[in-house]
């Protein structure tokens, strides 16, 4: 079974720049439509990028602002966060797209956008 592992998370001033990161545990990982998702508190879990091969996909809310990429060597899914907003406060998990699997679901990474 896959496990994905996200780290990059921090505290971050609004206008700042995180780097996220999503490692899995699996070289099939390099075969799946890849994606970020993010819960914020009191909120349901949205959809905010996806990869697969070349191809990407991004929610309105942070289209321009955000970049994910994927390091298939590595195992890895990035996502370049720009110009970040308070309301991009969240916690960040990655997952396939567009069905997350309920059993891939990390711990992951904070952000906090806050002055």
């Amino acid at each position: 079974q896959v496990q994905l592992v996200e780290s990059g998370g921090g505290l971050v001033q609004p206008g700042g720049s995180l780097r996220l990161s999503c490692v899995a545990s699996e070289r099939t990982f390099s075969t799946y439509y890849m994606g970020w998702f993010r819960q914020a508190p009191g909120k349901e879990r949205e959809f905010v990028a996806a990869i697969r091969g070349s191809g990407t996909v991004y929610a309105d809310s942070v289209l321009g602002r955000f970049t994910i990429s994927r390091d298939n060597a590595k195992n890895a899914v990035y996502m370049r966060m720009n110009s970040l907003k308070p309301e991009d406060t969240a916690v960040y998990y990655c997952n396939t797209y567009p069905l997350p699997n309920p059993d891939y679901w990390g711990q992951g990474t904070q952000v906090t956008v806050s002055s």
